[in-house]
């Protein structure tokens, strides 16, 4: 059974203040995420931790099933210049992955990062798993595994709404799953 208390501190010495504690069964997963990513998301097929390199949805809901316990992590930001979005996604996931590093560490071997944008790592993706150039740290955002987040973030009771302007408060999640 995890240690609430020691990955607590671990989440907030790596600056992960606002999550909730969750259940991975009670992750939604959908068909449709996947097909807004297909055919509405400029990075489908150009980024390797995106579909189609990443596992069918099917695949995905079986993988989650494997965890009883797991975290969602909230970050808020608002910007006035939507470019300005990939900086702050890479520095970003790059905190979360040593998250990732120091509960893999501290004795959970099955913990699994989701980062709460699509892989922004490099500046310039290889587009594929075979040539990308951070295999070991390169991970695919809750979409790309077909999570619903709007609707496994709201049973939580977190906000999420579809923005109008590029330059409204974003709310963006992450998913930790743990054991």
């Amino acid at each position: 059974m995890a240690d609430q208390a020691v990955l607590q501190k671990l989440f907030q010495d790596g600056g992960a203040r606002d999550y909730r504690w969750i259940d991975p069964e009670e992750i939604v997963v959908g068909q449709w995420v996947r097909m807004k990513c297909m055919f509405g998301c400029s990075d489908y097929g150009r980024n390797a931790s995106c579909p189609p390199n990443t596992p069918p949805v099917g695949e995905c809901r079986d993988f989650f099933r494997e965890y009883r316990l797991g975290a969602i992590f909230r970050f808020t930001k608002q910007l006035d210049d939507p470019e300005e979005r990939h900086g702050w996604s890479r520095e970003l996931n790059q905190k979360l992955l040593e998250l990732e590093r120091a509960v893999f560490l501290a004795g959970y071997p099955k913990a699994f990062l989701m980062f709460m944008d699509n892989c922004k790592l490099c500046r310039e993706c290889a587009r594929t798993r075979a040539g990308c150039r951070n295999l070991k740290h390169a991970r695919p955002s809750a979409e790309a595994m077909g999570v619903d987040v709007f609707a496994t973030v709201a049973k939580f009771d977190y906000p999420i709404d579809v923005l109008g302007r590029y330059t409204d408060e974003m709310n963006r999640y992450a998913f930790l799953l743990i054991e």
